[in-house]
């Protein structure tokens, strides 16, 4: 085998020198059925036969066979290694897509200087979810991990795509503020000049200062921060939030309407634009018509008398909303529930009260296969009563002040609802930890890469 120093194949890519050719995605090549093609990606498998060698070369798009013959066939090419080569593209139903490319040239990109620390062309990886994450631009090549953030791309397009539509516009707060949504509980602190800041636990203030400043309809997509010293399966602390927010609205009905229609068009969307990435993961795209809506009174009623599961007063645990959903599942035939009348106590405290029953708020969760993907609720939108709530929740007004002032000036009814994008990804994929959802999660533990 040559070494991969002296392989410059025809000393250049006789193609690139005369530049006829523009590079193309591997999962076109068959559009060029008996055509010279260039194309550039990443050795993923290569298996020798003497002077023969087959090797499937990986890009962003997917894979392709290469044929590689005579001296090609002796190359030493370390899996990984970057590399570019022009051939001619043949129909083979022997080969994967039924098509491959015979190579004229080749040359090395970057070669990979070392083994790689799993194997990337199995069907799954091999290793446990420490050390895929110690090695993230690494496991992130393997083809599904790569899906899995196809899928939220298209669902972060469809998000945004469909808020458009309803026009709504998309708004950009800042991560770095004086003081906390909920009063200075699960902040991370930060020094900031001479003072103390806090890494945003949400965009909320904003996004309701923004509804009264005249923008009526907003949304936003960006990361948040909770100092919450969880190490589950479920929890991050950085992840990122789709907010949205609406003001002249009748009720929380309302916007319990607005996410089904939401949640409809994403999954619509993804049905159509990532067949293949679902196809992968052996799912279908929900279609979350006519949610089911369940007080949370009734709810833990219902799981005392179908699993003898007692909850947690106010409040559903992880256990409960994974029977719940799966009762609802059976009952209603769907994978989505809303949970409504959350008590005061249990909300913040811009929480809006309910008129016939002050105790209990017009808040909302909604659970997604028996996980919590959604929290929102209609806001308290009369200033006397925001402030009130401020005093009975043991928070001091004056800190409040840039919040407040809007309210003072004909702040509208309004609410609006926060989706985790980490957890609705990895929900429709059936992935069992939320960190394989995150780029690079940050969970109680884990600060790098």
């Amino acid at each position: 085998m040559k070494d991969f120093q002296d392989i410059i194949l025809t000393g250049k890519l006789e193609a690139d020198e005369k530049a006829p050719l523009e590079r193309i995605a591997v999962s076109t090549v068959r559009d060029k059925l008996d055509e010279e093609v260039l194309i550039k990606g990443w050795v993923h498998q290569i298996r020798a036969l003497g002077n023969l060698a087959f090797l499937l070369l990986r890009d962003r798009s997917g894979l392709v066979q290469v044929v590689l013959e005579g001296e090609l066939a002796q190359l030493d090419l370390p899996l990984e290694s970057a590399i570019s080569l022009v051939g001619v593209v043949n129909e083979d139903e022997r080969a994967p897509n039924g098509v491959e490319v015979r190579a004229k040239s080749l040359a090395i990109i970057a070669p990979a200087l070392e083994p790689v620390p799993f194997e990337l062309n199995k069907n799954g990886l091999k290793a446990g979810m420490e050390v895929l994450l110690d090695h993230r631009t690494i496991s992130l090549r393997h083809p599904r991990n790569r899906a899995i953030f196809k899928v939220q791309d298209e669902l972060l397009y469809a998000f945004r795509q469909y808020l458009r539509f309803q026009d709504f516009t998309e708004i950009h707060t800042p991560k770095l503020v004086s003081t906390g949504v909920e009063g200075g509980t699960e902040l991370f602190e930060a020094q900031y000049f001479e003072k103390k800041a806090y890494l945003a636990q949400s965009p909320q203030f904003y996004k309701q200062m923004m509804v009264g400043a005249g923008l009526e309809r907003v949304y936003e997509v960006g990361p948040v921060f909770r100092a919450e010293e969880h190490n589950t399966s479920r929890h991050l602390n950085e992840y990122v939030s789709l907010d949205v927010e609406i003001g002249f609205i009748r009720d929380e009905e309302e916007l319990m309407d607005l996410e089904e229609s939401l949640l409809r068009f994403v999954f619509l969307h993804l049905a159509d634009s990532c067949r293949e990435e679902l196809r992968l993961f052996g799912v279908q795209a929900p279609d979350p018509y006519r949610i089911p809506r369940l007080p949370l009174a009734e709810a833990q009623a219902l799981l005392r008398q179908e699993y003898k599961k007692t909850s947690p007063p106010g409040n559903l645990d992880p256990e409960g909303e994974r029977l719940l959903s799966e009762y609802i599942r059976k009952k209603h035939r769907s994978d989505f529930v809303f949970i409504t009348h959350y008590p005061v106590k249990k909300r913040p405290f811009y929480a809006m009260p309910r008129e016939d029953d002050p105790q209990l708020t017009r808040s909302f969760d909604l659970l997604y296969n028996g996980l919590e993907v959604t929290t929102g609720g209609q806001r308290i939108h009369i200033y006397d009563k925001l402030v009130a709530n401020l005093d009975r929740f043991g928070l001091n007004p004056s800190n409040f002040a840039h919040y407040l002032e809007v309210f003072k000036f004909g702040m509208p009814p309004h609410g609006g609802f926060a989706i985790g994008l980490e957890r609705l990804t990895a929900r429709l994929l059936g992935l069992d930890n939320v960190r394989e959802a995150s780029l690079f999660p940050r969970d109680r533990n884990r600060l790098a890469p």
